[in-house]
């Protein structure tokens, strides 16, 4: 009588075969994975753009109450060198008469209160806000105007009057030392 069982005494059960299946499995999960890859890497920022994603900016030549703009991730950003005058005025401020409620302070780095950087976007519309160069008109705050719909930002960038729901944005921002700024 012929049987297909195995007879062997020390076999508990598993056989060449199923090692054969286990194997070709993770082969096949290894192979998925390895094919996979370039679809997922694919999807990784450009090596351009990383480059874009942060800039380092020579702050030594803006004068004193004046400011300059940069251009960081496709929009232009503000920095500005305030006055003694302009921070005094943006802390004078009471938070609960603003728009957006945000104190001065929160706006700015500590040590560094004479220095600005904002976003230079008007959170209305997307217009660039005037207020940077020399002879712009800064509005009734001393800040930035935005002339597409009359909004009026302070010299914190907080919005006082007009359609802007929210300040001008702060974006992330290092001082690497006394005259270069890092954005990004």
């Amino acid at each position: 009588m012929s049987t297909l069982e195995n007879t062997n005494p020390e076999d508990d059960g598993t056989t060449r075969r199923d090692f054969i299946h286990v194997a070709a499995g993770g082969m096949a999960a290894v192979g998925a994975a390895a094919s996979l890859w370039p679809f997922i890497d694919q999807m990784n920022p450009a090596a351009d753009t990383l480059a874009l994603s942060s800039i380092e900016v020579d702050i030594s030549q803006i004068d004193v109450g004046s400011a300059i703009v940069v251009k960081w991730r496709g929009k232009p950003v503000f920095i500005r060198h305030r006055t003694a005058d302009e921070i005094a005025q943006a802390n004078a401020v009471a938070v609960t008469d603003l728009i957006d409620q945000q104190a001065d302070g929160e706006r700015v780095k500590a040590g560094k209160e004479e220095w600005l950087v904002v976003t230079g976007v008007c959170t209305h519309l997307g217009c660039v806000p005037l207020g940077t160069k020399t002879g712009d008109d800064r509005g009734e705050f001393g800040g930035w105007f935005c002339p597409c719909h009359g909004s009026h930002y302070d010299t914190s960038g907080r919005i006082r009057k007009g359609p802007a729901p929210e300040n001008l944005e702060v974006p992330e921002y290092v001082f690497v030392n006394d005259t270069t700024l890092q954005i990004g």
